[in-house]
């Protein structure tokens, strides 16, 4: 999987991106480093997300910097929302180099106003729990048995 730039950003494991090892030599050393599990890094490899891995000669795979940072960022897709299929999508025109670029930039520009959809839906959640606190707060300090305003908009 060719990377996209986003270098020196921290991963789920807390390890900065760019200071990623040229090579990892276990499935648990990339696990730790990219924030997914093993278990994940095999399921991702199995459905083609991830490429499979080289072995060494006992079996146990290995890693290379390419493919940490793009663990690194399908935990970042995966953590906006991205579905698996968008991912794989996503990776298989990563795939094609330079001429699937436009394809990306509007498969993340679509995603992106996904997020932006969830942010404001989000925002308009918490002004309405942020008015019953305060509702609540209120009536705490002044009680009024017959004020059973629950809406935002009857202020």
């Amino acid at each position: 999987m060719k990377t996209e730039s986003y270098r020196g950003n921290t991963t789920q494991g807390g390890a900065k991106v760019k200071d990623s090892p040229d090579i990892v030599t276990s499935i648990k050393q990339a696990a730790e480093f990219s924030g997914l599990s093993e278990d994940t890094i095999r399921y991702y490899e199995k459905i083609g997300l991830l490429p499979y891995a080289e072995r060494k000669a006992n079996g146990h795979r290995i890693y290379s910097k390419n493919q940490l940072e793009g663990m690194v960022f399908l935990t970042r897709l995966k953590a906006s929302g991205m579905t698996l299929k968008e991912m794989k999508s996503y990776r298989n025109l990563s795939e094609q180099g330079s001429a699937s670029i436009p394809q990306r930039v509007f498969i993340l520009i679509e995603h992106k106003k996904r997020i932006q959809n969830e942010i404001d839906r989000l925002l308009e959640t918490q002004r309405i729990i942020d008015y019953k606190i305060d509702h609540y707060n209120e009536v705490l300090l002044n009680p009024d048995i017959n004020d059973t305003a629950c809406d935002p908009g009857e202020e």
